[in-house]
């Protein structure tokens, strides 16, 4: 039987792709062939089936007053229960709850991860009963974003906060007994909103993932 693996994220989990020059298709949305969640089914083969649960925009149970449906919170049970039996979870979120308008520090995003990953455990998808989740901190936002349009709409304060989750955000993990990857300086984001991984930056998640996945598996 094929183990279910669950990624779980915003847009950078979607395959959102700023810079069109850099898609293969010349879209905004990275391909099959260029995704890291289709990269790293690939390189787990046949045994593993890896699923893409990414929503650009998505928090981690924040709800955003501009656009429905964004707290994974509210969707976590569903989409669990739907992959059921899920064998490994990996969450990678936070690069959206940054945003001004939500008014939180990196400090409290750190504990609405660990109120979504103690939601994710509870529900009855899980093979054997056993939870397996891997939390990822994604890569810091760069300051370039104030430069750009997206970053009026983002608000004050993202990159700071960005680049302080990894030190919050690994000891949820530890506390709740998942296993953590920081992803700074693993894959790299583009040059223009300076928050989205390039086509490099997706190969280079996914051959770091099929480094780690398999032992979050045995």
């Amino acid at each position: 039987m094929k183990k279910h693996i669950v990624c779980f994220g915003d847009s950078n989990t979607h395959g959102y792709c700023a810079d069109p020059s850099d898609c293969a298709d010349g879209g905004d949305r990275f391909n099959e062939e260029e995704r890291w969640t289709c990269l790293l089914q690939k390189a787990l083969g046949d045994d593993c089936l890896v699923i893409e649960e990414g929503l650009s925009g998505r928090t981690s149970v924040f709800d955003d007053p501009l656009h429905e449906c964004m707290s994974g919170l509210d969707v976590i049970y569903s989409t669990l229960m739907s992959h059921e039996p899920v064998d490994l979870l990996i969450i990678m979120l936070g690069t959206n709850d940054t945003k001004e308008r939500f008014g939180v520090s990196a400090a409290c995003i750190s504990l609405g991860l660990e109120r979504l990953v103690m939601k994710a455990k509870t529900v009855t998808a899980w093979r054997d009963g056993r939870p397996n989740i891997l939390i990822i901190c994604p890569p810091h936002i760069g300051d370039g974003l104030y430069l750009r349009p997206e970053g009026d709409a983002m608000g004050f304060g993202c990159p700071e906060k960005s680049r302080e989750l990894a030190k919050y955000l690994r000891p949820v993990a530890e506390a709740q007994h998942c296993a953590f990857l920081d992803a700074e300086g693993v894959a790299e984001f583009n040059r223009l909103d300076c928050m989205h991984l390039t086509a490099r930056g997706h190969r280079q998640l996914a051959e770091k993932l099929a480094e780690l996945v398999p032992s979050l598996l045995a």
